[in-house]
């Protein structure tokens, strides 16, 4: 991963899939300095990235619309014709920014929040979730966009993964919100329900980040999660931050209106 240009409007970068599958990739970046800050972190996506491959993008920082993913050596026609990146333009004060992390997803498990209907028939996301005094609460959402009725008993599958993918050890998983924290909204017991199509359902994932001498804080950014048993598998990052008590509630599957 590497910046290219920043200039006072546009962020372009480079970044390479290092896996050995095509990937999904996704790049936080953040300001290190003084200079044009915005509100939020800008974020670059590219996907169905092949293994090895690098691709180049733009992220704009005052607006303007993002261009689409070019593979390396593709110069835009508004670049000028040579294979370097487009000089920055000198529009106003260019921000300092740093790459803060990179995160990478197999395109074949990749979350879905629209477009087309993925061929299991259900589409798996994670929400932003909420963070307060320390608990965190991260919603799991199913949509039914298939044909059939897809039913629902009791609790996700999840798998927790580190950087590489790898599970991460010395976690507990345990069944409820309630088992971390009340009020969350994760606390119902299971039951049995059918999701017909365009309905849907959602779950909760429940941590602390409470840290003490007891050991090495545990993190997680990803989290492998199957609807049922029988799912297919959707990996999604919501950045577990378990503090040193490796411990994590998931709620049971329940109906949300639509």
């Amino acid at each position: 991963m590497r910046i290219l240009a920043v200039s006072a409007d546009c962020l372009e970068y480079e970044v390479t899939n290092e896996g050995t599958e095509p990937a999904d990739l996704t790049v936080l970046f953040g300001w290190s300095g003084s200079g044009t800050l915005l509100p939020s972190d800008p974020t670059g996506t590219q996907t169905a990235v092949a293994p090895g491959a690098s691709v180049r993008g733009r992220v704009p920082l005052t607006g303007h619309p993002v261009v689409p993913d070019l593979p390396v050596g593709t110069v835009p026609d508004s670049w000028p014709s040579s294979a370097s990146p487009r000089p920055s333009r000198a529009s106003g004060p260019a921000p300092d920014v740093k790459v803060l992390k990179v995160r990478s997803v197999p395109t074949a498990e990749a979350p879905s929040t629209g477009g087309a209907c993925p061929a299991s028939g259900v589409r798996v996301y994670a929400d932003r979730g909420d963070a307060a005094m320390g608990l965190r609460v991260v919603g799991l959402h199913l949509e039914n966009c298939g044909t059939r009725d897809v039913v629902l008993d009791g609790y996700p599958r999840t798998e927790l993964l580190d950087e590489a993918h790898a599970p991460v050890a010395g976690v507990q998983v345990l069944k409820g919100g309630s088992a971390i924290s009340t009020g969350t909204g994760a606390d119902a017991p299971p039951r049995r329900f059918t999701v017909a199509p365009g309905g849907k359902a959602s779950a909760g994932l429940v941590w602390r980040n409470t840290t003490d001498l007891s050991g090495a804080p545990v993190n997680a950014p990803y989290v492998r999660v199957r609807a049922t048993a029988d799912a297919a598998p959707v990996m999604v990052t919501p950045e577990l931050d378990l503090g040193t008590t490796g411990r994590i509630g998931v709620g049971a599957w329940a109906p949300e209106q639509s």
